[in-house]
């Protein structure tokens, strides 16, 4: 029986875009770039669209072409190149929505994380009660082992917190999700003092946004920055009814940054933010 093809990942989708990019920024059509690189225009976009892998020497012979001096950006674009990468994500393919596993994939290989969580606590920062009651009233309805395959795959995910380099991540809550009660007093002042102690570790910080401090720049939905090897490689994934949607060209990523810089702006420093949250959690 022939083995399926396995789609590409968000990291091999985006080394294809960048040297798409790279391309059109000389104005080489596909078709012109296989004739001067020796290959095919269908290898050229099967290569931009991440569905062939490429060696480190091609990428760089591929920038040649394209006229690209950043020698930063080529060494991180050759970084990227290997194939799959076999993270612990991989077991639940074929289990979990692919972009679920393409945000665990970005947190992975990302040089620090930005998030902005308005009604729901950073699913990064999330105890495995609190995720459950998230989880469980999901519509439509999950079976049980859906929503256990997703609570696991979510506290899993906080591996990028600890190790020998933990991610550094900063995390912008409103006072909104602070005060949901997701799960019940219980179950809520649990993730309260949770996230408190996460606030702790010395690569986490955690900054609330109050009740009237101004105009919000956004829509509310979540928010997860994640910045790549060089900025020009940065990510944004948006969280929506819909599913994820990742965002990742120049104006798109200046225009997030500018959201949390003007969210973070707006929030207290770490240390009044632990005196809040212990606040709320003493007041449920």
């Amino acid at each position: 029986m022939a083995r399926t093809k396995l789609p590409p990942t968000v990291r091999q989708r985006r080394l294809g875009a960048e040297l798409r990019r790279l391309r059109e920024d000389v104005e080489l059509s596909a078709t012109r770039a296989g004739e001067l690189f020796g290959a095919t225009q269908s290898r050229i976009s099967n290569i931009e669209a991440g569905g062939y892998a490429v060696s480190a020497d091609r990428v760089r012979a591929l920038a040649r072409l394209y006229e690209c001096t950043d020698e930063e950006l080529i060494e991180a674009l050759t970084g990227m190149t290997g194939g799959r990468t076999r993270g612990w994500w991989e077991e639940y393919r074929e289990i979990l929505p692919a972009s679920m596993l393409d945000l665990a994939e970005l947190e992975h290989h990302a040089s620090y994380m930005r998030i902005v969580s308005v009604f729901h606590m950073p699913g990064v920062l999330q105890t495995t009660e609190h995720a459950s009651a998230l989880i469980s009233d999901a519509l439509p309805a999950l079976a049980l082992h859906e929503v256990e395959h997703r609570v696991s795959f979510r506290v899993k995910r906080q591996a990028v917190l600890y190790g020998e380099r933990p991610t550094p991540l900063t995390a912008i809550v409103h006072e909104a999700a602070l005060r949901m009660g997701f799960g019940g007093p219980d179950v809520a002042r649990a993730q309260l003092e949770y996230l408190i102690k996460m606030s702790e570790l010395e690569n986490v910080t955690v900054k609330v946004v109050p009740f009237g401090v101004g105009i919000f720049p956004m829509s509310g939905q979540g928010i997860v920055y994640c910045g790549g090897e060089v900025p020009r490689l940065d990510t944004v994934q948006l969280d929506s009814d819909h599913g994820s949607e990742f965002l990742d060209t120049q104006p798109q990523l200046a225009r997030y940054r500018n959201v949390l810089d003007r969210m973070e702006a707006c929030a207290l420093q770490p240390v009044e933010s632990r005196d809040m949250i212990h606040h709320i959690a003493q007041d449920i």
